[in-house]
């Protein structure tokens, strides 16, 4: 496995990989690590003790890792920190192939498990395998949560930063876009839908427009990738089993929005909400995901909670790290 300088600059490097789907078919993922400085010691590494600790992102649809930050406070946490730009996204996006477009969210698996393999690799004089705590925002809250429902006893934490368990409005809406989308997803799959294109979320996190974040347009698309019928089904799929419960026995943490916006038109509201999720929906939502949940909602917060307002994120990682306290030192560790 080779190790390259990430585009985040010399604290951070990646390495590609291939992962084979339950399909059969090869995909490239990119999974990028910080890299701790002399001056933080073993600690951030993941800890120096006989069992080491470790967190995994997943980000949203269209999207990718850029967010430092985020990577800084899990180390500061005793956590080493890997992030996945799984396939289609990101780092890992090909000239000609469809960028975010999956036919089945269980196509992500293989790249997931490969990378928790990877992350165990570079620990070989542990003790035990460390411990790893599983992270996804948005779409990437939801593969995060279908997967850790799949691979149990694999991670130790599961952690969702507004994620899609639930379409807008109420279950009602999924079932009608299912009966809508499927006929479409099973004979052209890689369908265009004809959506009204909207970047209100993109204006209030980009420092191009109106927010404070470097974002590289042809890794994250202002008006996000093309919406095809495959990938909408796959979604659609997912939140259905949501709904049917998961069962997932480790802690879970939920982060949302305190309110949401939606609409055509730009408002000021949009800088200080949910402006892509209904998050009344997916709170009521988050009680399918297993036996301990617990619900942060954020005043004041965007989409990924962690790119609101300076204020707001900070509330956001107290919050965050007053969880881990509970949840990490439970299991004998400290935080």
């Amino acid at each position: 496995m080779e190790w390259v300088p990430d585009i985040l600059g010399d604290d951070f490097e990646a390495c590609t990989f291939p992962a084979t789907g339950p399909d059969g078919v090869e995909r490239a993922a990119t999974l990028v690590r910080r890299v701790p400085g002399a001056e933080e010691g073993p600690a951030a590494a993941g800890g120096d003790a006989g069992r080491p600790r470790a967190v995994l992102f997943l980000h949203g649809w269209s999207d990718y890792f850029f967010n430092e930050e985020l990577a800084d406070f899990w180390t500061r946490q005793g956590f080493a920190f890997f992030a996945l730009d799984m396939h289609n996204h990101g780092r890992s996006l090909h000239a000609g192939t469809h960028g975010g477009y999956v036919a089945d969210l269980d196509d992500y698996d293989a790249e997931i498990t490969a990378a928790i393999g990877i992350i165990a690799a570079l620990h070989p004089d542990a003790e035990a395998p460390p411990t790893v705590a599983l992270m996804g925002h948005s779409t990437g809250g939801l593969i995060a949560a279908l997967w850790a429902s799949r691979h149990p006893d694999v991670i130790s934490q599961l952690i969702l930063d507004s994620p899609w368990l639930e379409m807008h409005g109420s279950p009602a809406v999924r079932r009608a876009a299912r009966t809508m989308v499927e006929p479409l997803a099973r004979f052209r799959p890689e369908a265009v839908i004809r959506l009204p294109e909207r970047g209100f979320y993109w204006r209030s996190i980009s420092s191009a427009a109106e927010g404070e974040w470097t974002l590289d347009d042809n890794y994250r698309p202002p008006r996000a990738f093309p919406v095809r019928a495959g990938w909408l089904s796959a979604v659609l799929t997912g939140q259905a089993r949501v709904a049917r419960g998961l069962d997932i026995q480790v802690p879970i943490l939920v982060l949302i929005s305190g309110a949401s916006a939606n609409g055509m038109f730009w408002k000021e509201s949009m800088r200080r909400t949910d402006a892509v999720l209904d998050v009344n929906t997916i709170a009521l939502r988050a009680l399918s995901l297993g036996r301990t949940v617990t619900l942060e909602r954020i005043d004041g917060a965007l989409h990924d909670v962690f790119l609101s307002a300076p204020r707001v994120r900070a509330d956001a990682y107290a919050r965050l790290a007053r969880w881990l306290r509970a949840y990490v030192l439970d299991d004998g560790g400290t935080a």
